[in-house]
């Protein structure tokens, strides 16, 4: 194997180049710190470097460094705050609260502020441990204070740099993350049309929901990082062709989040054919086909999709072996699956293409919703929105700041050994969750602990101060390289990046046992402020979070619909209308995903109620998805044309259980509504025998007809979520 192939799939790890980065900082300073003679510069330097690192924000070379100044800006108002108000605890404490709040808030206006608020307050922290470790407040304070900002300086302009050199990768890297997690989506999915007995489908469903909230999460990193970059660099090829590929991704996620007949009818249908097995080993094919895309785009290497176009020929043949047994039973059924076919047979068309995508279409929007506001009135009205108590991030600002200002007060009062560190675990571990926290709190003393016994030994066994160094360096990178998936790895590499720095300026076996009982009682005052400081139990949110969802997919209903009207056409309006509805199904998948994480008692009484308006969200968002798949402009004419209205109607009762469910409120019974409607469906597409023979399946008909066949249940799951509503448990609220 050419050694060059290791390398080029190194590079494409997307934590390497991170980890590479840091690596460079780190060595940087410690190559500083042994020129200048005095080995307790890499303290300061090696603080400064970790948090500008965790305030780093993906953007082009040009927005990475305004958002460095910002950055720095932040860091140094925050260093000599702390400097002055230091050596007085009332006013210091005072001041830790209110900065603690208003960083929190800055959030509200957007992730890029909530990664440098966050920087920030670790930095306040850092800067208190660096004063702490010299005795308090002195002379050469200032020196050492600003040996900190000039970590943060040294890390920044490595980042900036790197990111001039290569921009382009992390967007690369995000393509692949795409389409890596739709072949995860399409392998769930292909799961759906195995007919075998006893199957647990509404499980399945519930994965694919989650599976679909990573695809989201996927696109939206995705087009945020092929947004910053294309600000002022339209005429790039490279980055068009990635837009191109984005758009080809959106459109596959559609298709492939497609249902175009219940799959428990088809399965009992055909259990005995080999139809429904096509279908799975076609999709089957095809999300291994994204996986393999996702690996073709990082090595830039050809894709070969050979295979699927076989499975997809199979899939005709069987359809059509299927119509020459001519069963007036499967008559019916024949059409949904001669859509499926033709839908997938578009996804396989799209997959080929999505590596060397041709150029765009002219006439095709091509343009991105900008999420950031666009002025500081609109940045205000974010924040002065979130002034409330029904904000999470309001919740979590107020709680991290009583939680930060507690632990000063115990340090004041215990007066333990690096009593900072208490601080420090409390930020790190305190989460605006309660499944969140309890998650980081485990893995934090699990590391801690891990970290401290690794670096007792290391200082035992390696005692020459180059060694020590050098192990520090190699569990910085550590840290940064498993921060995000590996927490207990990261925590215990940190904590040994600390016992094997301090260890050069003084006695590093001194400092196990207070860092340990530090973190105990840091992660003690973080998991007892999200129990009892207006904790945000998930469950009181789920009724806003069905309503949202259903809101949204009434939205991406009216817009399927205005296409029908006016043509097909991939405008921003629409595939924003897209993006929400799925948004909003992903965020109430996470929502249901903490909430069975609380303690039994805080917990929904019956969390299966949520479970099952889950699965009932995400089989309409399925139907929408075929909607919009297949949809044309109609003709005045065409028979299809009189059934907008009744999509209209369908699309206000959707309005109308989202905005009971918003008022927790109980929805009245839908099922003779939907009857109605379905009378009417019935009615629009009345044929002659042999006219129904040719065209008994009409997407749009079809998609209706299903689509308000899940208005009754909708309604009855919403009123079992408001019903639990009035048994939920309203202590702990403080």
């Amino acid at each position: 194997m050419p050694i060059s192939l290791p390398l080029r799939r190194l590079w494409t790890l997307d934590k390497f180049a991170y980890s590479l980065r840091v690596f460079i900082a780190f060595s940087g300073a410690l190559l500083f710190s042994g020129l200048m003679g005095d080995v307790a510069l890499v303290i300061p330097l090696f603080l400064g470097i970790i948090a500008c690192a965790l305030s780093e924000t993906d953007d082009s070379w040009q927005g990475r460094l305004q958002a460095l100044l910002v950055t720095l800006v932040c860091f140094t108002s925050a260093s000599f705050i702390v400097q002055w108000l230091f050596p007085w605890p009332w006013l210091f404490v005072v001041g830790l609260g209110l900065s603690t709040f208003c960083l929190i808030m800055l959030g509200a206006i957007g992730q890029r502020y909530a990664t440098i608020a966050s920087g920030t307050l670790i930095l306040s922290i850092y800067s208190m441990i660096n004063i702490e470790q010299h005795g308090g407040v002195d002379e050469d304070v200032a020196a050492r204070q600003l040996l900190l900002l000039a970590g943060a300086v040294w890390y920044g302009l490595i980042s900036v740099v790197w990111c001039a050199l290569f921009s382009r990768q992390p967007v690369k890297q995000s393509m692949a993350r795409v389409y890596k997690a739709l072949g995860e989506f399409l392998i769930l999915k292909s799961a759906l049309f195995e007919p075998v007995r006893g199957v647990d489908v509404e499980a399945r469903r519930v994965a694919l929901a989650r599976q679909n909230g990573k695809v989201v999460a996927a696109l939206n990193q995705a087009k945020e990082m092929i947004f910053r970059r294309l600000e002022g660099q339209r005429g790039d090829q490279k980055l068009n062709r990635y837009l191109r590929i984005y758009f080809i991704a959106q459109d596959i996620h559609e298709r492939a989040s497609s249902t175009h007949y219940p799959y428990s009818a088809l399965s009992k249908a055909f259990f005995h054919h080999d139809v429904l097995f096509r279908c799975q080993r076609l999709l089957d094919q095809q999300g291994r086909s994204c996986r393999q895309l996702a690996k073709s785009l990082l090595l830039n290497r050809p894709f070969d999709h050979q295979q699927s176009e076989e499975a997809l020929a199979d899939l005709h043949a069987s359809i059509e072996n299927l119509r020459g047994r001519g069963k007036p039973e499967w008559r019916p059924l024949l059409y949904p699956l001669s859509a499926l076919a033709e839908n997938l047979a578009t996804l396989e068309n799209q997959l080929a293409s999505a590596h060397n995508p041709g150029v765009s279409d002219e006439r095709r929007d091509s343009s991105l919703y900008d999420r950031s506001p666009s002025s500081l009135q609109e940045a205000w009205k974010r924040v002065r929105l979130n002034f409330t108590l029904g904000s999470p991030t309001f919740r979590h600002a107020v709680r991290l700041s009583i939680a930060l200002t507690t632990g000063y007060g115990l340090m004041q009062w215990i007066d333990p050994e690096q009593g900072f560190w208490i601080l420090l675990t409390t930020l790190f571990v305190c989460r605006p969750n309660f499944a969140t926290t309890r998650r980081f709190l485990s893995q934090r003393i699990m590391g801690t602990v891990l970290g401290l016994v690794v670096g007792w030994a290391s200082i035992s066994l390696f005692p020459h101060p180059l060694v020590q160094s050098m192990i520090a360096v190699a569990a910085g990178v550590s840290f940064f390289a498993n921060r995000e998936k590996h927490y207990v790895i990261a925590t215990a590499s940190i904590t040994l990046l600390v016992l094997c720095s301090f260890n050069q300026v003084g006695d590093g076996y001194n400092l196990i046992l207070p860092r340990l009982l530090d973190t105990l009682l840091g992660s003690l005052i973080a998991g007892l402020a999200v129990l009892f400081i207006l904790p945000d139990w998930q469950g009181r949110r789920l009724y806003r979070e069905a309503a949202n969802a259903l809101n949204n997919h009434r939205r991406y209903l009216e817009e399927i619909i205005h296409q029908y009207e006016e043509g097909k056409q991939d405008d921003l309006a629409y595939r924003l209308a897209r993006r929400n509805a799925h948004n909003a199904d992903a965020a109430l998948s996470t929502l249901l995903t903490n909430m069975l994480h609380e303690p039994g008692h805080y917990r929904k009484l019956d969390a299966d109620n949520g479970l099952r308006f889950l699965v009932l969200s995400n089989t309409l968002l399925s139907h929408l998805s075929a909607l919009g798949a297949h949809r044309h402009q109609l003709a005045d004419d065409e028979d299809d044309a009189t059934l907008v209205p009744v999509a209209k109607r369908i699309g206000e009762l959707l309005g109308q259980i989202a905005e009971r469910l918003n008022q927790r409120q109980p929805v009245e019974p839908l099922a003779d509504q939907a009857a109605e409607l379905l009378a009417q469906l019935e009615e629009k597409s009345a044929l002659s025998a042999d006219e129904k023979a040719v065209t008994l399946y009409r997407p749009i008909q079809s998609q209706l007809r299903l689509i308000t066949e899940q208005l009754a249940p909708l309604g009855e799951a919403a009123n079992r979520l408001v019903g639990s509503e009035e048994h939920t448990p309203s202590t702990a609220s403080v």
